[in-house]
């Protein structure tokens, strides 16, 4: 990537911190859910009710993000992570899953809201043939909040309440970032008038937007509920330790780092449509078959899902920031995850309901048919690597 300047070095630093702090404490609670289901005696139908309650996170992002769109980036970054820390400080002492539930619904509303607002800005401020490299360099940062949390969740294993705890830092950084992040300088110059989803609506950016959102929406149906019940399969059906799990994690985490910086290169030399459907499609099939075999077949499968997963990341990140004006890029990221809720709910119900017929494998494969077809919706969206970003 080019020289940065000033502004481009202290956008990307603590926008970067926010992502940081968004992963850290948005994988707490997958990595440690074996223990939260034994203190609370939660079986899959009720983890899969939790992980419904949390996926509804996503349409409470929606009205903030079209502030963002209206009143600016750094600030609605900044209250995000005030907001995901005041809410994960807080589940340190939620006494039954249904507190938990609905003090993660929160969190995750104000997690949506900073790494979809978080994408566009980078976007925006980037150069425009190198903005899957700005996406890859954020999505990095993000696997480092994640591994913040694989490092530290064996050390204090089962005490999943402490790393909750942990999570209160964010209350120190969002001062800061409230103080310190410039502001976008695309969307300054951006011409508002009337509604961010009255525009989405209108020609071209309706036809893209229902695309956009099939798309996550039959994506959410294998990948939410896979993400979320990938260490309740490896402790209780596979019988893998924490210790062991974490370490599958870090490997699966060191293959998608060098993934991401791939995809990023791979994004701006040739382009948006084909890279990612081919990624998305490779992701939807290894995270499903991860599932289909005994622990060899899940340690390699896991690891694959994490290399095009990664890789698959910048392009779509850089791609549907491009797809959609300024004046409401951060709204139609936060229709894609509105679009994704509701998908994740749909599939951890289901997966939830199938899991006690035909087993929690065999109804994560079963998603994934699902999920490929939502890949392909991707061959009906325009290229635009390299092209001005729509005002």
């Amino acid at each position: 990537m080019r020289q940065l300047d000033v502004l481009q070095r202290r956008t990307l630093t603590w926008a970067g911190l926010a992502v940081v702090l968004t992963a850290f404490d948005g994988s707490v609670l997958v990595l440690a859910l074996p223990a939260i289901a034994g203190d609370f005696h939660a079986r899959v139908p009720a983890l899969s009710n939790l992980g419904s309650v949390l996926a509804l996170g996503g349409l409470g992002a929606l009205p903030l993000a079209t502030l963002a769109d209206r009143f600016g980036r750094r600030r609605l970054i900044a209250v995000g992570v005030g907001g995901f820390s005041i809410a994960n400080f807080a589940s340190a002492f939620a006494p039954s899953l249904e507190v938990l539930a609905l003090l993660r619904l929160v969190a995750v509303c104000f997690e949506v809201l900073v790494g979809g607002v978080a994408t566009a800005l980078i976007v925006e401020e980037a150069p425009p043939g190198r903005r899957g490299q700005a996406v890859s360099v954020l999505a990095v940062l993000s696997g480092a909040g994640t591994g913040i949390t694989v490092l530290a969740y064996p050390v204090v294993a089962p005490h999943w309440r402490w790393l909750f705890l942990a999570g209160g830092i964010g209350l120190v950084a969002a001062p800061l970032i409230w103080r310190r992040l410039p502001e976008g300088r695309v969307w300054q110059h951006a011409r508002f008038s009337g509604s961010a989803l009255r525009l989405l609506l209108q020609s071209p950016w309706r036809r893209r937007l229902v695309l956009i959102a099939a798309t996550t929406a039959l994506l959410a149906v294998l990948l939410e509920p896979a993400g979320l019940l990938f260490t309740l399969f490896a402790s209780q059906v596979l019988r893998l330790s924490p210790v062991a799990i974490s370490e599958l994690i870090v490997v699966s985490g060191l293959a998608g780092v060098a993934s991401y910086v791939a995809g990023g290169f791979l994004t701006d030399r040739y382009g948006r449509r084909i890279p990612a459907t081919a990624l998305t499609g490779a992701t939807a099939i290894s995270a499903s078959l991860s599932f289909a075999s005994g622990t060899p077949g899940f340690v390699a499968g896991n690891v694959l899902w994490s290399s095009v997963a990664s890789a698959a990341t910048p392009v779509l990140g850089a791609w549907s920031a491009e797809l959609f004006p300024t004046r409401a890029r951060a709204t139609a990221e936060s229709m894609s995850s509105f679009a994704a809720a509701l998908g994740s709910v749909a599939g951890l119900q289901a997966v939830g309901v199938l899991s006690q017929s035909v087993g929690l494998g065999r109804a994560l494969e079963l998603a994934g048919a699902v999920a490929l077809a939502g890949a392909a919706l991707l061959l009906l969206l325009p290229e635009t690597r390299g092209s001005p970003l729509p005002d």
